[in-house]
């Protein structure tokens, strides 16, 4: 059988030049396959015609812990600065073109390995960080959406990913024979086929997918790019072998293991009123939960199967804050109004509020980690549940279209 511990989970961005890098401190995989097959009857015929056979749908929920680094929400942009200090912030925007694959590198409880569980070019479809109360373990989930799902095994058993850096513009031709590097096999259902994706990617971060006989041609020891390369360019390639890539996994030893809720900083306050400080700072919240959901529009075209562009027509950004009700701080804020306002009527709350999460590698909040910012957020539930023998509890649910990520303290706001 094959334990989690034998799961080895590994992301690779097929776009830009980043690198790949294991999944760290996950604690649920759990991918789902629609096959999309329509039955076809006639008339006259008692008998099932066949089947056709659309593109199957791959539904992929990823949860981790939260740990305090960025670096996942990079590789699914396929960006290896952006949210970084000094570097723009992500956005919402950065999630439309971006796509990569997962694998999961499988070996059974004798240590036997079995196989690769591959999903190619997933794309984000949402997100949701969850802090379900004051010493609970922070979550954050994505969900993650494709096309294909293959197992590979045997001959084929490990899938690998390697990179060419090229030296000058006659510098085409990439050795893959050489000593320690994994000899590419054959696909099993396309005979002459080694390569499962090659991409050109230029100086200035253009990414190309190269077609085979258009961008490249290949033998089983090697791969010649037919496209005009440059100084500087790299050719990002993948196949699959029977022996294993250098690495696989590398256990996270650095980062904090999980965080918990008291590792977090909220703020929230109305941009027109002025900068966000530190009279802004949420008290009393029990819970937060605040998530993402994209509208894709992912098309693809007469003729072929695959899918040509990728983009996001809507974004979604709800937040829902948990408190034990003691004050009425919150709908102050909401209302734009100093603490003590004598009426704040439910129709005069802002519909521009702004939300701050900041995250930080432990409870004395001394090191920022990353942090998140929502901006245009609208109230659109006020909530209390007042039962017998409890305290009152109320829920602000905000709704908004814009979140941003950087682990630049200057651009979150409220810089300690």
């Amino acid at each position: 059988m094959i334990n989690y511990s034998d799961w080895k989970p590994r992301i690779f961005p097929v776009l830009g030049d980043v690198e790949s890098s294991e999944i760290d401190r996950v604690q649920g995989i759990d991918p789902t396959t629609a096959l999309n097959r329509e039955r076809v009857d006639e008339v006259g015929n008692a008998n099932v015609v066949g089947y056709t056979k659309k593109s199957p749908t791959i539904g992929y929920r990823l949860t981790q812990l939260e740990y305090g680094n960025i670096e996942f929400w990079q590789k699914i942009i396929c960006s290896s600065v952006k949210g970084a200090d000094g570097q723009s912030a992500i956005t919402l925007d950065d999630f439309k073109t971006p796509y990569f694959d997962i694998c999961g590198y499988l070996s059974d409880d004798s240590g036997a390995y079995r196989g690769t569980k591959m999903y190619p070019a997933l794309r984000t479809s949402g997100f949701s960080i969850a802090i379900g109360e004051p010493q609970a373990r922070i979550e954050r989930s994505f969900d993650l959406v494709g096309e294909s799902a293959i197992t590979w095994q045997g001959a084929n058993q490990y899938v690998i990913y390697g990179k060419h850096e090229v030296e000058s513009a006659d510098d085409s031709t990439i050795d893959l024979s050489g000593s320690g590097i994994p000899v590419p096999a054959v696909d099993p259902d396309n005979a002459g086929v080694y390569m499962f994706r090659v991409v050109h990617v230029t100086v200035a971060g253009v990414s190309t997918v190269l077609a085979k006989g258009i961008g490249y041609t290949e033998t089983a020891t090697s791969i010649t790019i037919l496209a005009t390369v440059a100084t500087g360019d790299v050719i990002k390639y993948c196949y699959t072998s029977a022996n294993a890539p250098d690495v696989i996994f590398t256990p996270n030893t650095e980062d904090p293991s999980a965080l918990l809720g008291d590792c977090v900083s909220i703020y929230l306050y109305i941009p027109a009123t002025g900068k966000p400080s530190v009279s802004d700072y949420v008290y009393r919240l029990q819970s937060i939960n605040f998530d993402v959901k994209f509208t894709r529009e992912d098309l693809r075209e007469l003729g072929n199967k695959e899918v040509v562009q990728r983009g996001i027509k809507e974004n979604v950004v709800t937040a829902n804050l948990g408190r034990i009700l003691e004050t009425f701080s919150i709908e102050e804020v909401l209302r734009g109004e100093v603490a003590g306002y004598g009426k704040l009527d439910v129709e005069r709350l802002s519909d521009e509020v702004a939300l701050i999460v900041k995250v930080y590698t432990d409870n004395t909040k001394s090191v920022f980690s990353y942090g998140f910012k929502m901006t245009g957020m609208s109230p659109t539930d006020l909530k209390d549940a007042v039962a017998v023998k409890e305290y009152t509890k109320t829920d602000n649910v905000l709704v908004g279209e814009e979140l941003i990520i950087s682990s630049d303290e200057s651009v979150i706001g409220i810089e300690a």
